[in-house]
């Protein structure tokens, strides 16, 4: 499986690409990340400084699933789950290929994320469709 990653750096207004990132590197990218010090930093900031919460995407380039994680709190994270999926249309009469159908759910754990990741990387889209409806 091929990934690849980018970054939403709060004080930054356009998207960091990093571009490809090795499946083993995945979750190392996101543990080092200075989540607290970005939320600290956040907390004295001007509002109209920031452009993002910090988020790490990361997207199977094969299949073009992919989760988007945010930290919001220190202590909450938002999830997002973008994946290409048959959607009805028109009171069900039809079906649609969405390709970037998008769901999120809020109130997650840093654990949470961690599973998440976890099922990304070992490409179990059971997992994810069940938690992030």
């Amino acid at each position: 499986m091929n990934f690849r990653a980018s970054f939403c750096d709060p004080f930054k207004p356009d998207i960091i690409e990093m571009g490809n990132i090795e499946k083993n590197k995945i979750m190392e990218t996101f543990e080092k990340n200075p989540w607290t010090e970005l939320l600290n930093k956040m907390e004295s900031a001007d509002q109209n400084d920031i452009h993002y919460s910090p988020s790490l995407e990361i997207e199977n380039k094969d299949n073009k699933n992919g989760l988007s994680v945010s930290a919001v709190d220190g202590k909450e994270w938002y999830i997002f789950f973008k994946r290409p999926k048959m959607v009805k249309k028109f009171f069900g009469l039809s079906e649609k290929m969405d390709d970037n159908y998008l769901t999120d759910i809020t109130g997650q754990t840093i654990d949470d994320v961690r599973a998440c990741l976890e099922a990304l990387i070992k490409n179990d889209l059971n997992f994810l469709e069940q938690k992030i409806k």
